[in-house]
């Protein structure tokens, strides 16, 4: 059954200093309590963690994202605001502290009944992948992009229902996942360079080949010979595009296009213009697979 929680001020003031906000001062200590929530509410660390968990929760509670649109999760430090939040949750959802590393402080002094780290509750389906296809996957395993493989998007929306007391239901079914999966059949031939290193989890889970990238995982530039030897495999590649994420100028990826005659396509893996309903993870993954597609055709 789900929790209402009323957070009174010294409460709130308090979870607030814990988080590194600040001292009390007597002004704080008059305001008046906060009322009621009239349901959970959920704060996630990105917007993809959120698209899962409005999809987990449906309308039972509330989901805002903390990190703007145009930032990095690596380099995001907690504002005030974000702190507050934080504090004023029933429940709080990141990857974790090799993705989000200015934040890692703050998720620390969180009690481990508020916290979903996601990157748990995936090891354990990264390790039996492990086992059966070799140490290729356990190298996957730490690639923190996981809500692009909509297996882990199900098992962090399964923590996140059972946390609040809620029916386990995936939030994309199988047979969504197969037909999706079918239709990148096609493409199993083909590969594409991106911005960044961060779709191992996806190329995974609908069969495709693993791509190039311009940067790594962490959204940074490659040394002169890391950019040599990628212009030597593009080359000798079958590539079919150049994919740019609204997040980035993609100066880069556009001097290389123009450099090899490859197509710009664009790819929203952070969901930036994706709504979050209750259906929002399935057309989601369901947009990711359509851009894919668009390069490849």
């Amino acid at each position: 059954m789900i929790k209402k929680i009323q957070y009174n001020t010294c409460g709130l003031l308090l979870s607030l200093l814990a988080l590194g906000s600040g001292s009390l001062s007597a002004d704080s200590m008059s305001e008046p309590v906060l009322e009621p929530l009239s349901e959970p509410f959920i704060v996630t660390s990105i917007k993809p963690l959120a698209i899962i968990a409005q999809s987990a929760v449906g309308d039972q509670a509330r989901v805002e994202y903390l990190l703007p649109d145009n930032q990095s999760p690596h380099d995001f430090s907690l504002p005030v605001s974000a702190l507050k939040k934080i504090a004023s949750a029933e429940l709080v959802v990141w990857i974790g502290p090799g993705f989000e590393t200015r934040s890692a402080k703050t998720m620390a002094k969180l009690p481990p009944s508020k916290l979903i780290t996601a990157m748990d509750q995936i090891d354990p389906l990264a390790g039996d992948a492990a086992v059966a296809a070799g140490s290729h996957s356990k190298a996957m395993s730490a690639d923190p992009h996981l809500w692009l493989d909509p297996d882990y998007g199900n098992a962090i929306a399964a923590e996140i229902q059972a946390r609040l007391g809620l029916p386990i239901r995936q939030i994309i079914g199988q047979d969504e996942i197969q037909a999706l999966r079918a239709s990148m059949a096609a493409s199993q031939d083909k590969t594409y360079l991106s911005h960044h290193d961060a779709y191992d989890h996806f190329v995974r889970a609908f069969e495709l080949p693993a791509g190039l990238s311009l940067r790594d995982a962490r959204g940074s530039v490659k040394g002169v010979q890391s950019q040599y030897q990628l212009r030597k495999t593009i080359m000798a590649s079958n590539i079919s595009c150049i994919f740019v994420e609204p997040q980035y100028q993609g100066k880069d990826a556009a001097a290389v296009a123009a450099e090899f005659a490859l197509p710009l396509v664009a790819l929203d893996p952070q969901g930036l213009s994706q709504p979050l309903n209750h259906e929002a993870y399935s057309q989601f993954i369901g947009s990711l697979v359509a851009q894919f597609k668009a390069c490849f055709q």
